[in-house]
């Protein structure tokens, strides 16, 4: 066997044993329950991007310019609808709304009654802002994101722009 390693014979024979070993050790756990992988429900930009133009068409049919922002399930803004004439501030509002929900779990108006006692301190917390006008956008029971609107003449309209959104696409949101 002149000019043939011991490498070559023995990698093409071992492979397969080392790969079903590794396969039958279980994933580690960590002291928060999680193993070393872990899958997260997430919206698609598709359906995030008809959310929030939904919202917006919703809130315009009414006669209000309003902006609609969709956050991921850790707050980052995913998709950003202004209707022309929303003032450039509702942007801002929207988006932390909409993190208000990632943050509790519930919708912000919900948030918002139900924690009276430190909404005026949650307000002072960077890129959170209890007020009404955010609902939650599930699927199968995960939270996959979050929808904030801004701009109706009071948050009770906002939020209704946002309910009448999810409503029109619960089919979508069905799917899993």
């Amino acid at each position: 066997m002149r000019g043939v390693s011991i490498g070559r014979v023995l990698v093409p024979v071992l492979m397969p044993a080392l790969m079903l070993v590794a396969t039958a050790v279980p994933a580690e756990e960590h002291a928060d329950g999680v193993g070393d992988v872990v899958t997260s429900d997430r919206i698609g930009m598709g359906l995030a991007a008809d959310i929030a133009e939904e919202a917006v068409a919703a809130c315009t049919r009414n006669g209000y310019s309003v902006t609609a922002v969709v956050v991921d399930p850790s707050g980052d803004p995913q998709v950003m609808m202004r209707a022309t004439h929303a003032p450039r501030f509702t942007r801002q509002i929207a988006t932390d709304k909409a993190r208000a929900v990632i943050l509790s779990g519930i919708d912000s108006g919900a948030f918002r009654a139900n924690r009276e006692d430190i909404r005026m301190e949650m307000n002072h917390v960077d890129g959170i802002l209890v007020l009404d006008g955010a609902v939650a956008i599930e699927s199968a029971g995960s939270t996959i994101g979050a929808l904030g609107v801004s701009g109706a003449p009071g948050g009770d309209k906002d939020a209704e722009c946002a309910r009448e959104s999810l409503e029109a696409h619960f089919d979508r949101l069905q799917l899993r």
